[in-house]
C-alpha cells in the first residue's frame, strides 16, 4: 500500500546523519569521500547512509571517469515529503482537475472503434486520462500478477511495460513482490 512507502520514507529520513547528507547534496552532487570529509565520518558510515537513501530514490549515484558522485532526486524528496499533506484530503494526490465530459472526449480522440489506443500521449493530463481509462475492468481490493497485468494492457496497448510502470508512478496502483493492486480512487491524479 501506498501508506507503507510514507511510513517508510518518513522512517528512512529519521537520521540525523541522512538529512544533514541530503543537506549538502542540495548544492551539487558530491562523492562519498567529500561527504565524509564535511560531516567529519568515516567512509563506511557515509556508505551506509547513502545506501539507505537510495533505497528510497532520494538519492542515485552517477560515475564519472572513476569517482561515483551522487546526486539528490529533488522530484522524489519533494513528492515523498509533501504527500502526508494529502492524506485524508478529498482528492489525496491531485494533479489536474478534468470533468468526465473532457475525460470521455480525449479517450475518443486516442482510442479506436475496439478500444485500443492509437497511441499514447506525451502531455501529462491526457496520459493520465488514459492509463485510468486503461484500468477499466481491473478491481479495487484484487491483487493481480504481473502476466495477469500483462495481459489487460494489452488489450489496450501493445506496450504492457511502459503501462505498467506509468501505472506506479502515476499512484494508481501499488506493486510489491511482482503483485499488483489498484490504489484507493482518493490516491488518483484524475
Amino acid at each position: 500500500m501506498q501508506l507503507d512507502r510514507l511510513v517508510r520514507f518518513h522512517k528512512t529520513l529519521g537520521d540525523k546523519t541522512r538529512i544533514r547528507i541530503i543537506a549538502l547534496l542540495k548544492n551539487g552532487p558530491l562523492h562519498g569521500q567529500a561527504i565524509a570529509g564535511k560531516l567529519k565520518l568515516k567512509a563506511p558510515t557515509i556508505s551506509h547512509h547513502i545506501a539507505k537513501l537510495k533505497d528510497i530514490d532520494v538519492i542515485y549515484q552517477r560515475r564519472d571517469k572513476n569517482t561515483i558522485y551522487f546526486h539528490l532526486n529533488e522530484r522524489k524528496l519533494e513528492q515523498m515529503s509533501t504527500a502526508i499533506n494529502r492524506i485524508g484530503g478529498e482528492h489525496m494526490f491531485e494533479v489536474f482537475d478534468i470533468n468526465e465530459e473532457e475525460k470521455a472526449k480525449l479517450i475518443r480522440n486516442f482510442t479506436e472503434k475496439d478500444g485500443r489506443l492509437k497511441q499514447l500521449p506525451a502531455q501529462r493530463k491526457k496520459k493520465l486520462v488514459l492509463l485510468e481509462y486503461m484500468l477499466g475492468g481491473l478491481e479495487q481490493g484484487q491483487s493481480y500478477e504481473e502476466k495477469d497485468i500483462n495481459a489487460h494492457i494489452q488489450q489496450y496497448h501493445d506496450d504492457f511495460a511502459t503501462i505498467r510502470r506509468e501505472w506506479i508512478m502515476a499512484q494508481f496502483m501499488y506493486r510489491e513482490n511482482g503483485i499488483y493492486e489498484m490504489n484507493p480512487r482518493d490516491m488518483w491524479p484524475v
